[in-house]
């Protein structure tokens, strides 16, 4: 019975101990508490870190801090602004006529004095490694030596080259071919050129549109005028690519390993990738040969206010580290983020309501409990537009007939895009009047830019046409009551969507009712991913749900999708509806390739009006982004177009490690009184066996 009682008090003082240091619970290396580390998570794995095929947005949070194309944008001014990375200058391009044809002159000068991330490429003993060597690895880094070069022209050059390279697929290549002198034959002469196994050198192939100018500029010729190439500029797309780093990783059997640059980018960015387990683990660090950057002086209105100034001019990137844990379910990632132990967070549907609370004029606010612990809130329209379509090419729903077009613009009205986004995104969203999304040159905000076909202005608001204009125009169009007024045979309509499991249901059931509304039945053909985009390929859809986010914040971006020539069944574009227009056409043409200007705005004006008669889209709807963090992470701003935020934020670890600490301080009651439960149970029947050992050894 002796051991009894010293050994309760034991784990009763351990259980004390643990209240006073670093949380029981806490993920991380205790040797990290002080230091100025971002902790975040990521869902999906990224599939490419190669800038010439990276595209999604999951792996623009890695790439674009590793990366330093020649421009981004002004981190805090809004409308979204274009300055200078490692360019000297915004470019402006110069016009120029060779032989009959206009053309496009970018010449680019690079700042001196930048320097790569150190890394094993840069060491020539490094390029010709033998095959059991590269099977030792465990990481490109074991390897010694790491050393770094100046970045030249020649660098962004050869990343351009890398757009039309025959094994990389890159998904701009398309796009830059039509626009970049000589790069689609460029791409016919790689083809030829490319040996199985062997490496193709890039610098002995000669790109006519891209020359070197001297050892820091370089000039971009372009067909004709495409001003909206500057915003590529801003792009991981035309980052630099230094040749060592093509070269060393395609020696025999780094790809076995996955040392490619898929994997280990190599750039001259604030940050580098140390560690790479897309299943589990990421890993930034600071590069330690970034030059600096200072933050800036200046934003829109309110940022002063809201401390966004508050570091203004001093020296970045403020933050040493960023881990990243993967976290494939929503309420894990919740918890820890309330623990204080993942710096920020989106808002799922499951948490909205704990996270945030709707005013009655519709303004979105912190509940108590996140007030209380300091968390922050911050929210943005997307440069997004999801939207419903109806495929041209189908002889009920498409085309330029009065039938077809009255039909549309009945179910313009029905489609409540405000109840949708109230039962299934929290109301975060803002139904579309028009092609462009917010903060768009040519978005138009207020009573001028609503859709009269399916909107009217009450008061200061958009109010939704009622349902019985849209059962008007559907009997106009040769449907009263929902049935044909030649056959009698019900209207029959088709939505293609993917199938993403029994939790769809609800969502799908909506959409029925939607229709049934007009007495139309919808019926539902769901499949995969794959099948959907080829039926849109094909144009055997009849409606169908997609969304589109902008590479860049011009009118041009999205207006593209309604361009006849950029249909997706007839030319592989990125026109889903087969949309098709003369007028809509011929000012697309015109308005593509203007500046911004009162005369561009008014051209886009009238393709709205045309857009809004023929109603090509159903109605649509822009995402709002909601953003938590904690108080104490500085400098957060919502960015739509680019994601190379990290070197301006700033962490305060101290009041970080603190606040865990009180969030995270373990409840020991219980486990003390079970623990005396445990004890006053034990005793007696201890004490009883006892007495009755000793009564038999009598």
């Amino acid at each position: 019975m002796r051991s009894v009682f010293p050994r309760a008090i034991l784990v009763a003082a351990a259980l004390a101990a643990g209240c006073s240091g670093t949380p029981w619970n806490y993920p991380y290396s205790t040797a990290d508490r002080s230091e100025k580390i971002l902790y975040s998570v990521f869902v999906d794995r990224p599939k490419h870190l190669d800038p010439a095929q990276s595209y999604t947005t999951d792996e623009a949070v890695f790439t674009r801090q590793i990366y330093e194309p020649p421009l981004q944008y002004h981190y805090l001014k809004r409308p979204y602004e274009l300055v200078p990375l490692t360019a000297i200058a915004v470019p402006k391009p110069q016009t120029i006529t060779r032989g009959g044809a206009t053309y496009s002159v970018y010449e680019i000068r690079i700042k001196p004095g930048i320097h790569y991330q150190p890394h094993p490429a840069f060491n020539p003993e490094h390029l010709s490694l033998t095959r059991s060597a590269v099977a030792g690895l465990r990481s490109p880094y074991d390897l010694p030596g790491h050393t770094t070069r100046e970045l030249v022209a020649d660098d962004y050059i050869y990343q351009i080259k890398r757009l039309a390279h025959p094994s990389l697929h890159s998904p701009i290549f398309g796009l830059m071919s039509e626009y970049i002198v000589g790069l689609k034959e460029y791409a016919e002469r790689l083809k030829k050129a490319a040996k199985p196994g062997e490496w193709l050198d890039l610098r002995e192939h000669r790109l006519e549109g891209v020359e070197r100018v001297n050892s820091h500029t370089y000039r971009v010729t372009l067909k004709g005028s495409y001003p909206q190439f500057v915003y590529w500029l801003a792009m991981p797309f035309f980052a630099p690519m230094p040749w060592e780093a093509d070269r060393f990783f395609s020696q025999e059997g780094m790809a076995a390993k996955n040392f490619t640059l898929d994997w280990w980018p190599v750039g001259t960015g604030p940050y580098m990738l140390a560690q790479n387990n897309p299943n589990a683990r990421m890993v930034l660090e600071r590069n330690p040969n970034f030059r600096g950057e200072l933050y800036p002086s200046e934003g829109e209105p309110g940022d002063r206010e809201r401390g966004l100034l508050d570091d203004a001019g001093k020296m970045m990137p403020f933050i040493d580290r960023a881990v990243f844990v993967r976290e494939k379910e929503a309420i894990p990632l919740w918890n820890k983020f309330l623990q204080g132990y993942y710096d920020m967070s989106g808002i799922q549907s499951d948490t909205f309501d704990q996270a945030v609370r709707i005013s009655v004029e519709g303004e979105s606010n912190l509940t108590p409990e996140m007030e209380s612990r300091g968390i922050s809130l911050r929210t943005s329209i997307a440069a997004t537009i999801f939207y419903l379509g109806v495929n041209w090419l189908d002889p009920v729903v498409g085309g330029t007939s009065e039938r077809a077009r009255k039909l549309r613009q009945a179910l313009a009205i029905a489609m409540d895009w405000e109840e949708y986004l109230s039962i299934f995104a929290n109301g975060r969203g803002v139904p579309s009047q028009s092609p462009l999304a917010p903060g768009i040159f040519g978005y138009r905000d207020g009573k001028a830019g609503i859709n009269p076909v399916a909107y009217e202005w009450r008061g200061d608001h958009p109010q939704r046409r009622p349902i019985e204009q849209a059962k008007k125009l559907l009997a106009e169009a040769g449907y009263p009551d929902g049935r044909d007024a030649k056959t009698g045979a019900p209207l029959v309509l088709y939505l293609d969507t993917t199938s993403r499991g029994p939790g769809d249901k609800p969502r799908l059931d909506w959409w029925r009712r939607q229709f049934a509304n007009l007495s139309i039945q919808l019926e539902i053909r769901e499949t995969d991913w794959n099948r959907f985009q080829e039926k849109l390929r094909k144009g055997t859809t009849q409606l169908f749900i997609v969304g589109w986010s902008a590479d860049y914040p011009d009118p041009e971006n999205f207006l593209f999708l309604l361009h006849g020539p950029q249909s997706r069944a007839k030319n592989q574009g990125e026109n889903a509806s087969n949309y098709v227009n003369a007028e809509f056409d011929a000012l697309f043409e015109r308005m593509r390739n203007m500046s911004n200007s009162p005369e561009r705005q008014k051209i886009i004006d009238r393709m709205t009006d045309i857009f809004r008669h023929d109603a090509p889209w159903i109605g649509g709807f822009h995402p709002k982004n909601y953003s938590l963090s904690h108080g104490w992470l500085a400098n957060n701003k919502p960015n739509e177009m680019t994601d190379a935020a990290f070197k301006y934020w700033r962490v305060d670890p101290a009041r970080r490690a603190a606040l865990r600490r009180e969030w995270n301080e373990p409840v020991i009651w219980p486990v003390l009184l079970a623990l005396a439960a445990l004890v006053a149970a034990v005793v007696p029947a201890v004490l009883s066996y006892r007495r009755r050992e000793r009564m038999a050894a009598r």
